[in-house]
């Protein structure tokens, strides 16, 4: 789950860490008077959207005058803004956040994530902070400096310091940096956080450091300890099949492909979208119906996957763990009748009950395409695809 950067900013500050004052607003008239209540003489007008580079795509703005945010606010307000990771259709702005200018010396990148690989919180700092960090990545990957933090000890003096040092904070503000660090790692563990993410991190010239972005995703399965998290969740900026997926506890993820998948198991269902992939062709969405499937799950299914314009065949692959394959065969039978099938149907089942699941297909009576390893069921779904 992902929050806008008022919202991320207001967690923030309850932990201490210092963020300009700012308004959210949803009209203009809402943006002019949070600039009011700010006072000038200078103002950021902000597009909140799910997604980053909003300065680029003209989603961020700097006004002079109240006229001038008015002015703005018209023009952000319900634009498509278009962004490095808003893809080609971009996402329609529908709220603003109104922000004091700050007095900005240097800008740098803060950031907590969890590091598979070491199995602990890493947080990494850069000297490059703003629009480029991507950039920054890509060529010059010796200036983004990580330290990964033991869970039995925290992250410490040292570790911080050596971030600070390291992206080049002046001497009279290291000890506020370090402080800001502490404070990004309590309130990453705190809130069940996946990321969070400051760019930039400003020095501003009196010497205060200043957290002027702030993005934030959660992991969902702790999203129940946190119903305050839960209530800013912003329902606009998702995708409709995917809040209506979540409805029936199913795993679903849009993609640009034409071919639906209906797999059990999240490693079963990537092992399908790469052998799509292999034989040419791309999956049109990643769905895992997890080990408690039942008819009526499968036939939302079904339906989710067919509300794409984009599917032209559909591959379930079932292996019958603790699903067991008569179960999913009377839900795709259900399904198909349910939801009138038009498109090609091509499944390859294995394991628990496997025969009496492939018994009930084929006494159905519906035209699916049978498989048996999952070369050939791609192979086969590729080829109804074209």
């Amino acid at each position: 789950m992902k929050i806008h950067e008022y919202q991320g900013k207001d967690i923030l500050r309850q932990f201490g860490i210092p963020v300009p004052r700012g308004i959210s607003a949803f009209t203009v008239q809402e943006a002019v008077e949070a600039a009011q209540k700010l006072g000038g003489p200078v103002w950021v007008v902000k597009a909140q959207i799910h997604a980053g580079g909003r300065g680029k795509g003209g989603g961020v703005k700097l006004a002079r005058s109240i006229d001038e945010v008015k002015k703005l606010a018209g023009e952000i307000l319900g634009m498509q803004l278009i962004t490095h990771q808003t893809g080609p259709e971009g996402q329609k702005v529908r709220r603003l956040l109104i922000e004091d200018g700050a007095d900005i010396k240097k800008e740098y990148y803060l950031s907590a994530v969890t590091d598979r690989a070491s199995q602990r919180v890493a947080l990494m700092a850069s000297s490059e902070g703003g629009m480029n960090i991507e950039e920054v990545a890509h060529s010059s990957p010796e200036k983004i400096i990580k330290v990964f933090v033991d869970p039995a000890t925290g992250l410490t003096a040292a570790q911080a310091k050596e971030l600070a040092d390291g992206i080049g904070v002046p001497a009279r503000s290291t000890a506020q940096c370090v402080d800001v660090m502490h404070k990004l790692y309590k309130v990453y563990m705190d809130t069940d956080a996946s990321l969070v993410e400051i760019n930039p991190l400003i020095l501003e010239g009196n010497g205060h450091i200043k957290a002027l972005d702030a993005k934030f995703n959660f992991d969902d399965n702790a999203l129940y300890r946190h119903p305050e998290i839960v209530a800013c969740r912003d329902l606009d900026e998702e995708d409709p099949a995917e809040i209506e997926a979540s409805k029936f506890d199913l795993a679903y993820i849009s993609l640009d492909g034409n071919i639906g998948c209906l797999v059990n198991g999240a490693g079963l269902a990537m092992a399908t979208m790469d052998t799509i992939k292999l034989f040419g062709a791309e999956p049109a969405n990643f769905l895992d119906v997890g080990g408690g499937a039942t008819p009526e799950k499968v036939t939302e299914a079904f339906k989710i996957m067919l509300k794409n314009p984009k599917v032209r065949v559909i591959l379930v692959n079932i292996f019958g763990g603790i699903m067991k394959c008569d179960t999913i065969a009377a839900g795709i039978v259900a399904a198909c009748k349910a939801v009138n099938l038009s498109v090609p149907l091509v499944v390859r089942m294995k394991g628990t009950n496997e025969e009496l699941g492939k018994k009930l297909l084929a006494d159905s009576g519906l035209p699916i395409i049978s498989a048996d390893t999952m070369a050939d069921a791609a192979q086969k779904a590729v080829a109804a695809a074209a």
